[in-house]
């Protein structure tokens, strides 16, 4: 490895470790690495000797990246869909129509095991096209009120609905920031994730899970039998908002089959890269502006922008930039090729590793940095063994979206969820939350490994 390359690895690493580290703080260490990634790239422009000839040196080229460079790495698309879906999401939230559709759920189930399995069932639907922590505070509030009728604690329900609500963000374009990492990279649209290329898509592969879930789930809550006593449903005054989603949803589908500059013919018509975006911004500012102008309601809307995650935009934004420098000083070409290798050439074996190596370091670190990180490796892998990378992207998703599940602090819904419980008087233990979170993930993950190998092998 040239110099450049060590010492953008080790940036890379340090980045890493700190983002593991100081938590609180990672959007500021990405910016900070983004930063210094684009310094030197400034450096091997003016003066490329300046750390010693052929420092800057990257296989028959040199290090380069600019200011625009860097720029350009940042995918505006991406951006764009999470600020708008959580400020939709947000106006959701407050017309209680999520209330309203766990109550009519909950009324239909004859005790407690149900219920559990219900709500854990109904979390995953809703967050396969609703962010995931979203879903959580959607729905732990129903949980909550029905364990306090019974007098049982909150804990196992509030544990499965937030891993059943991680599951599910695999499902659809919108289910979570890494699918839609994942669109971008590997040139999906919403209907891709239902059909692909006539192939059963990651929806159906994720459901398949869900249901060997299910059955996981009613396996641990089968003694859990009292009787649920209904008092009643939430009122929904304002049913604008749930338009507005499924408007989102709909919109999303429809521009699907209209191909991006880079997948359509000679003289076809194309969508612009930043269409998913707009939409997304556009439904939101249609309720936002509603809100205000109609309704009067300027503190809801106060609150919607509030509401929107900066920290995982900014996050994002810097690592981008961090990727960019990377892969410009030949880092992604070293790691896939390290990857190939341990896979001695075998398809089978590089996607067994991909799965589980996904797996087990999303249960210790954030799975959109992996993610985002990982994405930009699988080309390089798959082209190195000669194989079609829509298994290794899918594979990718799988075990990264459903490894955070192994414990408290592997995914943002988990620990939303173990939020609630401590502001409820409940300290949960990490051998607790694992006690449901690992044989779920593990029946999750080994349905989904095995099927998208026969799907696309």
């Amino acid at each position: 490895m040239s110099p450049i390359t060590i010492t953008a690895l080790i940036i890379f690493a340090v980045t890493y470790v700190l983002m593991l580290a100081f938590q609180k703080i990672r959007p500021h260490i990405t910016v900070a690495s983004a930063l210094i990634f684009v310094v030197l790239g400034v450096i091997a422009s003016v003066n490329p000797n300046l750390f010693g000839e052929g420092f800057f040196a990257v296989g028959d080229g040199s290090y380069s990246y600019s200011v625009a460079n860097a720029l350009s790495e940042i995918d505006w698309n991406i951006i764009m869909m999470i600020a708008g879906t959580m400020g939709t999401v947000y106006l959701f939230i407050e017309s209680k129509m999520p209330q309203l559709m766990s109550d009519i759920l909950i009324s239909k189930m004859p005790n407690v095991k149900w219920v559990v399995v219900a709500l854990s069932l109904f979390a995953g639907i809703v967050s396969a096209f609703v962010d995931n922590v979203a879903t959580v505070l959607m729905i732990a509030p129903v949980a909550l009120a029905f364990c306090k009728k019974l007098n049982i604690s909150p804990v196992p329900s509030i544990i499965c609905i937030a891993i059943s609500s991680n599951l599910q963000g695999a499902a659809t374009l919108v289910g979570d920031t890494t699918s839609i990492l994942l669109a971008k990279a590997a040139n999906l649209d919403f209907s891709d994730f239902f059909v692909h290329d006539g192939h059963v898509g990651m929806f159906w592969v994720v459901q398949a899970g869900a249901v060997v879930s299910a059955f996981i789930i009613l396996f641990m809550f089968r003694k859990d039998k009292d009787k649920i006593v209904f008092e009643g449903k939430t009122k929904v005054e304002d049913k604008f908002p749930t338009f507005l989603l499924v408007g989102t949803v709909l919109a999303l589908i429809a521009v699907s089959f209209i191909p991006y500059k880079d997948a359509a013919a000679e003289g076809q018509f194309y969508k612009p890269d930043i269409t998913n975006g707009i939409i997304c911004i556009a439904f939101f500012l249609i309720g936002a502006v509603r809100e205000l102008l109609i309704k009067k309601n300027k503190e809801i809307v106060k609150n919607a922008f509030k509401e929107i995650d900066y920290y995982t935009i900014v996050l994002l934004t810097g690592l981008f930039v961090v990727i960019g420098g990377i892969s410009s000083a030949g880092v992604i070409d070293v790691i896939g090729d390290t990857i190939a290798s341990l896979g001695a050439g075998s398809p089978f074996v590089v996607y067994t590793i991909i799965v589980w190596m996904s797996v087990i370091l999303s249960a210790f670190i954030d799975n959109i940095p992996y993610t985002a990180t990982m994405l930009s490796i699988v080309p390089v892998i798959a082209s190195g063994i000669g194989m079609n990378p829509i298994p290794l992207y899918y594979g990718l998703l799988c075990g990264a979206t459903l490894g955070g599940n192994l414990t408290p602090i592997g995914a943002s819904a988990n620990i939303t969820s173990i939020g609630i419980l401590r502001k409820e008087g409940y300290e949960v233990k990490a051998t607790t939350f694992m006690k449901y979170g690992v044989p779920f993930t593990f029946a999750a993950v080994i349905t989904g490994y095995l099927l998208i190998w026969l799907i696309w092998a």
